[in-house]
């Protein structure tokens, strides 16, 4: 049973996620929707606190979206956005619009173990 509230879309961008304490890791967002997104190459704790740092090409800086790790999976964590400013809610918004629908739906809809590890920080 599909649980998401929004529609994800495919996306191939490069992000940097930040964890609490200042570490960054690169990864690259294959998925987003205005609620979240699947970050490949990036591993984090269940429930841990990060700072996404994605630049859309349609934006002149990049955005700094907080985040909660709610899956860790397939090479890569699913996060939850949190509350998210006007800029970063119309970028994303916009972003979305002009998107193809993604693929990983089908994936994400099947039962996740959840998985408790320690940012990689490279």
């Amino acid at each position: 049973m599909e649980k998401r509230k929004f529609e994800r879309v495919a996306l191939n961008e490069p992000v940097v996620v930040e964890g609490k304490h200042g570490e960054r890791v690169v990864g690259s967002a294959r998925d987003v929707s205005i609620g979240g997104m699947f970050v490949e190459g990036v591993s984090a704790t269940f429930g841990a606190h990060v700072i996404v740092h994605l630049h859309l090409p349609s934006e002149s800086a990049a955005l700094a979206l907080p985040a909660v790790v709610r899956w860790v999976h397939d090479g890569g964590v699913g996060v939850q956005f949190g509350l998210l400013g006007a800029r970063e809610t119309h970028a994303l918004t916009e972003a979305i619009a002009r998107a193809s629908p993604s693929h990983t739906r089908e994936r994400a809809a099947e039962p996740v173990e959840e998985i408790d590890v320690d940012v990689d920080v490279g």
